[in-house]
């Protein structure tokens, strides 16, 4: 089991015997070794406990192996867990998953009204363009068009080849096959790109000057400001630039799975891994946002992309605070009020923003 899953089960134990009604200070002071074993089982059990006096019911432990039902609140704190105890770790700890229990009576979903005629729009216009994509290839053997995906949203879409393509928030991509070529143009965001096998025509992603070729494989492509990542997760990519004005070949870097590259000016730097560690950078289809001994200022940065309402910090001493865990991008209350209630910092709620300050 994943060590941050094995801690949510021990920390939700712990906080189910805490509200018992045969807690005991046997029990209490085995809780407390608990606790100071690590910062991420104090973030854990703190998490979860202010769950517990929002809504009165966790309803994430209901069916857990402690009986049926949640016993009755427990006045008081757990020890070890305060504010000032939290404060003093603020570089070292790692915030658990924030939404796989505290806030799984509510996950993000359409609102009731009118979310299923979104959902169901989404589901037509995707078809659609797979429809006309298809019909213009069989015909011509030609096809250009440009997908996107707006702010906060995650859109698939079927290209002409019976390649996917997964758009990431605020994205765009332009595509152009044709029996010999099959390119694609990522304008600005992310994409993933799952691609249909055609030993003779590769599939290459054209961005920031560098191109990423593949025939049959599984990848994403992002451009930001000032580097451009690649994340392949099964098969083999070509991660090249065009070549130079007076003609001279570029480096290539050949990327199996389980590579994270990270190209910039200053060249192009390769991270190799476990296919399901690279497979966390991509966990965004899915909803989530994964932090690992992140900075604040990177934190923000990522629920930025995602997000009308923008995440800003006040001073220097915030941006450097380390957080880690799994979160719900489209939860950005939820993950400002953690940071709250586990480190030292003041959010002003302002409507188009929030900014964090040192406390």
């Amino acid at each position: 089991m994943d060590d941050s899953r094995q801690i949510e089960r021990d920390a939700a134990g712990w906080l189910v015997r805490f509200h018992a009604d045969d807690w005991d200070e046997g029990q209490r002071e085995a809780l407390d070794a608990w606790l100071s074993a690590s910062t991420r089982h104090r973030v854990a059990f703190l998490r979860l406990q202010a769950a517990w006096h929002e809504t009165g019911r966790l309803q994430a432990l209901a069916a857990g192996p402690y009986g049926g039902g949640v016993p009755e609140r427990r006045s008081g704190t757990a020890p070890g867990i305060g504010p000032a105890t939290m404060s003093t770790a603020t570089e070292a700890t790692r915030l658990p998953d924030l939404d796989n229990l505290t806030f799984a009576a509510r996950p993000a979903s359409p609102s009731r009204r009118g979310g299923w005629r979104h959902a169901l729009a989404a589901s037509v216009a995707t078809i659609a363009v797979g429809l006309a994509a298809w019909a213009g290839w069989q015909l011509t053997g030609r096809h250009e068009s440009s997908v996107a995906s707006g702010m906060g949203q995650v859109q698939t879409f079927t290209l002409a080849d019976g390649s996917v393509a997964t758009l990431s928030s605020d994205s765009r991509v332009h595509v152009r096959f044709t029996r010999g070529r099959r390119d694609v143009t990522l304008v600005s965001g992310e994409a993933y790109f799952d691609v249909a096998r055609d030993t003779r025509r590769p599939f290459v992603v054209k961005a920031d000057g560098r191109r990423v070729a593949a025939v049959g494989t599984r990848f994403s492509v992002r451009r930001d400001a000032q580097a451009l990542r690649v994340v392949v997760t099964e098969g083999k990519v070509r991660l090249d630039a065009h070549p130079s004005a007076d003609g001279r070949a570029s480096p290539v870097s050949l990327l199996p799975a389980g590579s994270v590259a990270t190209a910039s000016r200053a060249g192009v730097l390769v991270q190799s891994m476990p296919v399901a560690e690279a497979e966390r950078f991509l966990e965004w289809r899915s909803g989530f946002l994964t932090f690992n001994d992140a900075t604040l200022a990177v934190a923000a940065n990522e629920f930025n992309r995602f997000n009308r309402r923008k995440l800003e910090l006040g001073d220097p001493e915030v941006a450097r605070l380390h957080v880690g865990g799994n979160f719900r991008w489209s939860n950005l209350d939820a993950f400002v009020t953690l940071l709250e209630l586990g480190f030292p910092v003041r959010a002003e709620r302002l409507p188009d923003r929030i900014v964090l300050h040192s406390d």
